[in-house]
């Protein structure tokens, strides 16, 4: 059974920084891409950041040149920093992980539990 686990949320002020953290553990072959996406009350769940397995990155316009992707491919764990925070970076982060539990098998999308980040002003 696949399990991922995000940590590193909680409580910073305005113009300050987390790193939230997100281990994907259990029956893995391969992982392909890994995501953070946040959702806001109220809103949608959006796509924050992306990490392929070959280490291309993209990100929502709305965190660019503040947050930065990364992976740790021997530990199949992906971490988002995040600087400058804003109030309006609020929300419920999940992480997401693409991935294959055995060779030949097809790939599935697993999601982490979420972790609450808040920004107060």
């Amino acid at each position: 059974q696949v399990q991922l686990v995000e940590s590193g949320g909680g409580l910073v002020q305005a113009g300050g920084s987390l790193r939230l953290s997100c281990a994907a553990s259990g029956s893995i072959f391969r992982i392909d891409d890994m995501d953070w996406y946040r959702q806001a009350p109220g809103n949608q769940r959006e796509l924050v950041a992306t990490i392929t397995s070959g280490g291309s990155t993209n990100y929502a316009d709305s965190v660019k040149g503040r947050f930065t992707i990364s992976r740790d491919y021997a530990k199949n764990t992906v971490y988002l920093q995040m600087n400058s925070l804003n109030p309006e970076d609020t929300a419920v982060y999940y992480c997401n992980a693409v991935l294959s539990e055995r060779p030949g098998t097809l790939s599935y999308r697993y999601w982490g539990q979420g972790t609450q980040v808040t920004v107060s002003s």
